[in-house]
């Protein structure tokens, strides 16, 4: 199945051509995430604007405002400050991100040892998206899926996983379920990490269970970052460790992020288990089962991954045909959105509309008003169709120099780095639904507020690193 996919994949994915084969023509000198030593007020209050903006919006689709445990908000807050301060400011925190940089990247060329096996020369073909999404992006969520699986089963990836939790915990006085489940979210998937508090689910709160949901869809997996890093950064290693750093912060950030944000949509008023333990079961009965359990999910999440860009990009053309090429041209639409957009959009396409409709949210985060239409349609894209699309956006945008600031690009790898977006909604369903049949109704009730918690905590994450650029 997957291999009739990829020849279908690489030829209809040609409308975004440019993505990756200009990344890699580009200057391989490292743009400057951070001048340390500099203070920028004016990013600092943009950025506490958007703060306040991002709170009042969960305070307004709060279930229970007079529950909400405000020095809880102002912990994870603080939590996040210290992530991003550490990771972006400290040089010795950020060597160690750099050399956990440069171990994803080296695994990298791991995977494509293998790819070079199984397809040859095709693994090496420039200039199309299509051949390098399928032959060396899509390897990568395989590889990177049985990795993790064995990681798992050795216990490895849990201790790590009780770390960042047993800190949750202590901090923000969380149960110990939701606590592994924020941590397991900076690791695994939104399918994934529900495993870690399986024995839980079925007596978690309400509250619990947003936490759970909330992170998933704010958080991304580690096949899913790997593809990411290639997506971004192309053949170009330094490139790639720039982009593996912030992308990997922008995992960790958003765990307390989402917690935050969940706390305020729907406040803790059950007693809840306190107990923090790791789960005994492992993927598999050895290692070697392990490994082809992981390769397995691998194989089905890259072509659900293609399936979906495949789709969806269709529907973007499907969707223009349709609104530009007959509705908008008709009524002279078009012409309006040209003039509008100072010739930015070529119509009154579904770009357009996401950009403007997001437009002034982005700009209350920090984002530079010559940017704010260009990141407001990432955010669109991302929510309404996913963030593989988005980012695809994203590598056309950054090929055809439209940014006015490198600030919008790093701040726009933040905001697309979650599963916020309407299909996870189904996913959370079926996946913790098998884990726990009788939360599937609590489930199904909590799916668009924990889709609105997953956003709002990667641009909480985004604000931040904003302030601090």
């Amino acid at each position: 199945m997957l291999f009739g996919l990829l020849p279908v994949m690489a030829g209809s994915l040609e409308v975004v051509n440019d993505t990756i084969s200009t990344v890699q023509s580009q200057t391989t000198v490292v743009p400057p995430s951070m001048q340390k030593g500099e203070v920028n007020f004016t990013a600092i209050a943009k950025g506490l604007l958007g703060l306040f903006s991002l709170i009042v919006i969960a305070f307004l689709f709060s279930r229970n405002r007079r529950a909400i445990n405000w020095r809880l908000v102002i912990i994870g807050l603080c939590l996040q400050f210290t992530f991003a301060i550490l990771v972006l400011k400290v040089t010795l925190v950020e060597q160690f991100f750099d050399y956990f940089s440069s171990f994803f990247v080296t695994l990298l060329s791991f995977t494509k040892a293998g790819s070079s096996f199984l397809f040859g020369e095709m693994v090496n073909i420039e200039g199309s998206l299509g051949y390098v999404f399928a032959f060396q992006i899509l390897p990568t969520i395989v590889f990177f899926s049985a990795l993790t699986s064995v990681l798992f089963y050795l216990g490895w990836l849990q201790k790590l996983v009780y770390v960042f939790a047993w800190v949750m915990k202590k901090t923000m006085r969380l149960s110990g379920a939701e606590s592994l489940a924020a941590a397991g979210n900076i690791f695994l998937g939104q399918t994934e990490s529900p495993l870690l508090v399986k024995p839980y689910i079925e007596k978690m709160t309400r509250s619990e269970l947003l936490c759970l949901m909330s992170g998933g869809m704010a958080t991304i997996a580690g096949g899913v970052l790997a593809a990411y890093i290639v997506f971004l950064g192309g053949n170009d290693e330094m490139l790639q460790l720039f982009y593996a750093r912030h992308l990997l912060a922008a995992s960790i950030m958003s765990a307390p992020a989402a917690i935050v944000v969940s706390k305020i949509l729907l406040p803790e008023t059950e007693k809840f288990n306190e107990e923090l333990s790791l789960p005994k079961e492992k993927m598999g009965k050895n290692v070697l089962e392990a490994l082809s359990n992981g390769t397995v999910d691998g194989i089905k999440l890259a072509v659900n991954v293609g399936g979906m860009l495949l789709v969806f990009i269709a529907f973007i053309a499907m969707f223009n045909y349709i609104v530009q090429n007959k509705f908008a041209e008709w009524v002279g639409l078009n012409e309006w959105a040209i003039s509008f957009s100072n010739g930015r959009y070529d119509g009154f396409s579904l770009q357009f509309i996401l950009g403007y409709v997001c437009a002034p949210l982005v700009w209350l985060l920090g984002v530079c008003k010559e940017d704010m239409v260009l990141v407001g349609q990432l955010l669109g894209e991302k929510t309404v169709l996913n963030e593989f699309v988005a980012y695809a956006t994203l590598g056309e945008m950054k090929a055809q120099n439209l940014f006015h600031e490198q600030k919008s690009v790093i701040m726009s790898t933040y905001i697309l780095c979650g599963f916020a977006n309407f299909a996870s909604i189904g996913i959370q369903i079926g996946g913790i639904g098998v884990l726990a049949p009788s939360r599937r109704t609590h489930l199904s009730e909590l799916g668009m507020r924990a889709l609105l918690g997953g956003a709002l905590a990667c641009l909480f994450t985004s604000v931040i690193v904003g302030m601090l650029m």
